[in-house]
């Protein structure tokens, strides 16, 4: 058995030592937010926080979290309105969606981190993030709004 915490809840499960976080996530424990991308942690897909961090879930054993808390982005927010989500709808980077959970975790980190960030900044963190859509300005352009504490109640259909 192998005890840890998502999302601020307990869980213990009885898996191999060896199978990834994600699969744990996805099909052990029906949270299916984190997506598999490549399963070699280059795309960012599978993005989740173990204590903080940003991992690649799909090649982390679930031995290596006993006893961490996990956050996944079903667990960023329950109603979906953390300042970082509110600004991926409020600046329409989603497009077809598939790296979106691991884009907001990667750039919840990098805010974490760095409450004012550069565009090189922004860059640097977030290139091990792939989106096959292209929306890499709308995604640096709603980083860019929280870290300015922008209202993003006002900047409706604003364009970035």
């Amino acid at each position: 058995m192998i005890n840890f915490s998502v999302n601020g809840k307990p869980q213990q499960v009885d898996v191999e030592p060896s199978m990834p976080l994600l699969w744990v996530l996805r099909d052990t424990l029906g949270l299916t937010g984190s997506k598999f991308g490549c399963g070699m942690a280059q795309c960012g897909a599978c993005t989740v926080h173990i204590d903080g961090q940003p991992v690649r879930s799909c090649v982390m054993p679930i031995s290596a979290v006993a006893g961490k808390q996990i956050t996944t982005i079903e667990g960023l927010s329950v109603s979906g309105d953390h300042p970082v989500q509110k600004a991926w709808i409020e600046h329409n980077v989603p497009q077809c969606g598939y790296c979106q959970s691991g884009q907001i975790m990667s750039a919840v980190a990098l805010l974490s981190q760095n409450a004012s960030p550069s565009d090189e900044d922004i860059d640097n963190y977030m290139q091990g993030n792939i989106c096959r859509c292209g929306t890499y300005p709308r995604i640096k352009a709603a980083i860019k709004s929280v870290a300015k504490g922008v209202d993003l109640a006002k900047n409706v259909g604003d364009d970035a």
